[in-house]
């Protein structure tokens, strides 16, 4: 989510992009870029006299090249979910590799040692680096109307390189549209939507689906709590910002809601002194790097007297999705299990 407590905005100042905007000029003097036009509203008309590529993004921009790009560039997780569809990419940007060398969440089924990684944390995003890849295209998720984890500070210098094109999972999106328009992007850039694992995971997902609302309608009353930790604070997310849970809610799931939202409307911030304002029977817990996990948690008194953590109720939230029906059918199908087998104790 945007601005949210896992973005580390004190890491300013990090790109090193002396020489970049040479490396702009080099590229367009022959003719490496080409500019998103604005076009007549269409999704995915490439020509085949031409050759020529584009794609209406969410941001209402048509995001055009000469032809199919395939020097792909992406946020880790929009990366993750065309590796799944069958569609490279050449640098990734975004958590991607934890402390220890592994993949991080974000980076799915994807196989790390074999991509660029431009920037791992937020507002990272080696310039220089980008620019030797030859982009032809720079894809990533929109919350709020920005290119997300595209940093602000070098943001002109990265949009000159190559065009851009945003999928919405913030605002209106809801996790069903954000997976169709994954799936649309995927296909214009060559995925075989007839694939039998995607066919496949289609299928998985629809059937999840079916599956939560099942559960939520077998075990009526289940509250559930969407909440992230850290050193200070506990955040309790709304279930009316983000795409994911609000799929989940118009599925029959009954979230806990936040009385004063912070600013961007997608959290309340507690003290952890006032950490159990909510009472829930299930806590969603962020799954994200720099969060604090159940073990970590352990050490903060008010989250051991939450109700759910004292019967075990707790399942991890995938707070960025993978925005692939094979990622997101996995998603649904541990939802509905945790509200299938909560027992009531707010």
């Amino acid at each position: 989510m945007p601005k949210s407590r896992t973005s580390p905005f004190t890491r300013r100042g990090i790109i090193a992009a002396g020489g970049a905007l040479g490396l702009v000029a080099a590229l367009a003097a022959c003719g490496g870029t080409d500019s998103a036009k604005k076009g007549d509203g269409g999704s995915d008309k490439s020509s085949a006299a031409s050759g020529a590529w584009s794609f209406k993004d969410d941001l209402g921009k048509e995001v055009s090249t000469k032809s199919k790009p395939k020097n792909i560039v992406a946020f880790t997780g929009t990366a993750a979910a065309l590796y799944d569809y069958g569609v490279p990419v050449k640098g990734v940007f975004g958590p991607t590799k934890t402390a220890d060398g592994k993949a991080d969440v974000q980076a799915g089924s994807m196989d790390i040692s074999k991509v660029e990684i431009l920037g791992n944390v937020y507002d990272e995003f080696n310039v220089e680096k980008y620019a030797a890849l030859q982009p032809d295209l720079l894809v990533t998720n929109t919350w709020d109307g920005t290119y997300w984890y595209v940093p602000e500070a070098s943001k002109d210098k990265i949009l000159q390189l190559a065009p851009a094109a945003a999928i919405s999972v913030g605002g209106d999106a809801t996790l069903d549209k954000a997976l169709e328009r994954t799936a649309e992007l995927a296909k214009s850039l060559g995925a075989d939507m007839n694939a039998k694992n995607t066919v496949d995971a289609k299928a998985r997902f629809e059937a999840a689906a079916a599956k939560l609302r099942e559960a939520t309608k077998a075990n009526p009353g289940v509250k559930v709590l969407v909440g992230s930790g850290s050193a200070d604070l506990f955040y309790v997310s709304t279930p009316d910002t983000s795409a994911d849970l609000k799929y989940f809610k118009s599925l029959g799931v009954e979230f806990v809601t936040p009385e004063k939202l912070d600013e961007g409307g997608f959290f309340e911030s507690l003290s952890w002194e006032n950490a159990g304002k909510y009472k829930a029977d299930v806590v969603l817990l962020d799954n994200r790097t720099g969060t604090l996990q159940p073990e970590e948690l352990k050490a903060k008194a008010t989250w051991a007297e939450l109700p759910a953590v004292k019967a075990g109720q707790i399942t991890p939230r995938v707070t960025e999705p993978i925005f692939s029906y094979a990622k997101c059918a996995q998603i649904l199908e541990d939802l509905a299990k945790s509200i299938q087998n909560a027992k009531k104790v707010s």
